[in-house]
């Protein structure tokens, strides 16, 4: 298995699939990384030479924010919305959708499950 930021890539994958399990890497800049490093994307990664891993190892440190930093990049830009009391970190602090979607319906994802409501008692 070849490791690139840290995370084994499955080697019987296509580069530009396995590309995508680094956190940070989604189809379009995988198929960028394997356009700068003139490699063909449907190459499989078992079959990838040593030079050729260090390439794609080389671009994707220097070019793009990938696994741990990102996920805490992420992490203080949450943080620093929420501290300021604007109405995205309010919104990120309730746990409602930040987007301006509606919440009457829908909206289950951020919400959690729906909690029953207790009707009237009979006497």
């Amino acid at each position: 298995m070849a490791r690139i930021s840290g995370v084994n890539i499955p080697s019987g994958k296509r580069i530009e699939v396995a590309l995508t399990y680094v956190y940070g890497i989604g189809a379009t800049r995988a198929k960028q990384i394997c356009k700068v490093a003139s490699l063909d994307a449907n190459k499989r990664v078992n079959s990838l030479t040593e030079d050729e891993l260090s390439k794609i190892r080389d671009i994707v440190e220097k070019n793009y924010t990938v696994e741990g930093d990102l996920r805490r990049e992420i992490t203080v830009n949450l943080k620093r919305l929420i501290d300021l009391g604007c109405y995205r970190g309010l919104r990120h602090r309730k746990g409602l959708p930040v987007r301006g979607q509606r919440t009457n319906t829908n909206a289950r994802t951020r919400k959690g499950k729906s909690a029953p409501i207790s009707g009237k008692k009979k006497a």
